[in-house]
């Protein structure tokens, strides 16, 4: 009460046209949105540090526990550098024939009051944009632990991040061509998953199998952290999804509904085929449905009913499911942690599900004027198609350019000794 008095009373001692330039800007700034927003902003980057960490560092094994603690640490903390100094102005600066942002925003100079469009100061925006751009290219370290080189790990998200990230992410959300299309990504489905998800298979093309791949000496080392791993992401996720309603409102709440509900069903689904197939049910299948779960609803979080978020549940973790089988047994490609199978797919399947979902009749918030369920369906898989074959276009040309300069992969020798001490010189448990 006290700050209260004590603020009325310097907003009554100043000029007239000050105090009302004060008021336009509390209109303008609403506080409530501003401070979810920013803890939505520390919520997201919980998924990254340290759930993800934990999350692909169970799945390794003991030898390369560390290396991966550290890819993902190095890639997000780059990322957020990257984002500060020019990746925030390609995604979101003032768009330049809908394909890339201007420069007028680099080293976050010149951010507005108030971001257009939104009650957000635009500082609280672009910090929330920035989780998202450190938690992308870290979502790519699955596809590669256990033997790709670390400088060329660094060197390739480095790039990534700027020719891939940062244009995607414009062309959906920065008032780009796809969104003049009508394409919709309510929290990344597109901009996230798809991209992450289709250049970590070119990158594990590209790199080849691990040794012993197929085989029992790549299980993981600890399944349990894995499962803590995955636990602290699905409270993140209320971050990623709730957080991009960009208001404290019934958005917000409608997303993170629909987002805890599509991972509680996909996680009980999955384990459901893991016991009628193998008789048991195990924490790695658990955690790997509820990130399915997760990843397939966040295109549509905040335009769907929670009706259509345990469909979206179900659908994910069938066709995740099979995704990995698809992947590993049938095409043998070692993409190690399933980042495309599961958010790749996930992510994919999102996207195209939202032009059915979005129906009013099904519960969603509608169609934009105009549009059909037929012609929605039909926006999105285009936008699935163009992001997804952009991603792998120009991932291969930067993983092969980059390894010009720097080797991507270890030495056998290495490989076999475990990153931790090859790479870093350390190991993960010391019991002697």
């Amino acid at each position: 009460m006290l700050r209260k008095l004590a603020a009325a009373a310097v907003m009554a001692a100043l000029p007239q046209t000050v105090r009302a330039q004060e008021l336009t800007t509390i209109a303008q700034n609403e506080t409530g949105d501003t401070a979810w927003i920013l803890t939505a902003t520390a919520l997201v980057l919980l998924m990254t540090l340290p759930g993800l960490g934990l999350f692909y560092g169970g799945l390794v094994r003991a030898k390369n526990f560390l290396s991966v603690l550290l890819q993902v640490g190095a890639v997000a903390g780059l990322a957020s550098v990257l984002w500060i100094v020019v990746g925030y102005t390609l995604a979101f600066g003032n768009t330049t024939g809908g394909w890339i942002g201007d420069g007028g925003k680099w080293m976050l100079i010149n951010l507005d009051n108030v971001r257009s469009g939104i009650t957000l100061p635009e500082s609280t925006f672009a910090a929330f944009q920035m989780t998202f751009a450190a938690i992308t290219p870290a979502l790519m370290v699955g596809a590669w632990v256990d033997r790709a080189r670390f400088g060329w790990v660094i060197g390739f998200t480095a790039i990534w991040g700027l020719l891939v990230y940062a244009p995607v992410t414009h062309w959906i959300w920065g008032g780009g061509w796809m969104s003049d299309l009508g394409v919709l990504d309510f929290a990344g489905g597109l901009v996230v998953h798809t991209t992450a998800g289709a250049s970590a298979l070119v990158v594990a093309l590209l790199l080849g199998k691990r040794q012993g791949f197929p085989g029992p000496t790549l299980l993981p080392h600890a399944p349990g952290m894995t499962m803590l791993g995955a636990m602290l992401l699905w409270v993140g996720w209320f971050g990623f999804n709730g957080g991009s309603a960009l208001t404290a409102t019934d958005d917000a709440s409608m997303a993170i509904i629909n987002t805890h509900v599509a991972a509680a069903t996909a996680a009980l689904v999955w384990v459901l085929v893991e016991k009628i197939a193998f008789g048991k049910a195990t924490t790695v299948g658990f955690a790997t449905g509820a990130i399915a779960g997760l990843a397939t609803v966040t295109p549509a979080a905040g335009f769907i009913s929670p009706g259509a978020a345990i469909l979206f549940g179900i659908l994910a973790a069938l066709v995740c499911y099979y995704a990995i089988q698809l992947v590993k047994t049938k095409l043998a490609i070692d993409d190690s942690l399933d980042v495309f199978a599961v958010h790749g797919v996930g992510g994919m399947l999102g996207s195209l599900l939202l032009g059915i979902f979005l129906s009013q009749e099904l519960g969603g918030t509608g169609y934009a004027e105009g549009m059909t369920m037929a012609g929605m369906v039909g926006v999105q898989a285009l936008g699935i198609a163009i992001v997804a074959l952009f991603s792998a276009m120009v991932t291969a040309v930067i993983a092969i350019g980059v390894s010009l300069f720097i080797p991507m992969r270890v030495t056998e020798e290495e490989e076999v000794q475990g990153l931790d001490q090859t790479s870093h010189g350390e190991r993960s448990w010391q019991f002697d």
